[in-house]
């Protein structure tokens, strides 16, 4: 035996302890070799290989972007109720103009204009085309659309969905602002699309929920266009009328010329 092979004996003592203990609490190995099986593998090799931990925790998004996400993917806050809320009813009488009516109301804090927008421009018009309405403010519009003959004397279907669409749409706007349809041009991103409303004849002559319902929003039509035709109510001093204002003008016209007239004689004289 050599001197190397030689060890001292108080050293093999403890490195028998040392065995004995780890067999007693055999889960400190259990620990360890599962701490380690759970780095990274690509961790161990730059451990193995002398390599440093070069790794960079990813940046996270700004949350301004996850925000535009999320708003995007909402659906648009709308302003107005509608009466109907998707369809508008015509009375189905072909050769012949025919009305209908929706009532739209603003149900917003602020004021909003309002739009109407239709596939078939050529026989259809809307009064009024737009307008703004303060919040709680409600207006009647008035739809006109030319019932056109069926091709090939085909029958109409009553009551079916027609391809003729509206869409209306509405624009938060400051108090004061005027309508114009320009308003929808210069901004565009915060135009919403309050509903696209499908067209559906109804039979003129028969009996029907829809059709007592038209009758009777187009009577509050009507009534709402001839108050908006009334004048004001005076709230202030009476004006003078037109013609008065000319007569006592022309009056006071007839007195200043005669009094010239008694002056300059006195003067010749």
């Amino acid at each position: 035996m050599t001197i190397g092979d030689r060890q001292n004996p108080s050293v093999a003592v403890e490195e028998k302890k040392k065995k004995n203990l780890f067999k007693l609490c055999p889960f400190w190995q259990r620990r360890s070799n599962t701490s380690s099986s759970t780095q990274n593998p690509s961790q161990n090799y730059r451990s193995r290989h002398g390599h440093r931990n070069t790794d960079v925790s990813p940046v996270s998004k700004p949350s301004s972007t996850i925000s535009s996400v999320a708003k995007s993917l909402l659906p648009a806050r709308r302003r107005l109720r509608l009466d109907p809320s998707s369809f508008l009813y015509f009375p189905y009488e072909p050769g012949k103009q025919v009305r209908s009516a929706i009532k739209l109301k603003n149900t917003s804090k602020s004021h909003t204009a309002f739009k109407f927008q239709t596939t078939a421009p050529k026989s259809c018009y809307m009064r009024p085309p737009g307008g703004v309405l303060a919040p709680g403010e409600s207006v009647f519009a008035t739809v006109f659309k030319f019932v056109e003959h069926p091709e090939n004397n085909e029958k109409q279907q009553l009551n079916q969905k027609s391809k003729v669409k509206f869409k209306i749409m509405s624009l938060k706007v400051k108090p004061g602002v005027e309508y114009v349809p320009e308003l929808f041009d210069e901004q565009k991103d915060q135009v919403t699309v309050e509903r696209v409303l499908r067209v559906i004849f109804l039979d003129a002559e028969g009996s029907s929920a829809a059709m007592e319902k038209l009758k009777r929003q187009l009577d509050e039509a009507e009534a709402a266009v001839e108050a908006r035709k009334k004048p004001p109510p005076e709230t202030g001093p009476r004006v003078v009328g037109e013609g008065l204002v000319i007569d006592e003008w022309k009056e006071r016209r007839e007195k200043y010329l005669a009094r010239q007239q008694v002056e300059a004689i006195d003067s010749s004289s």
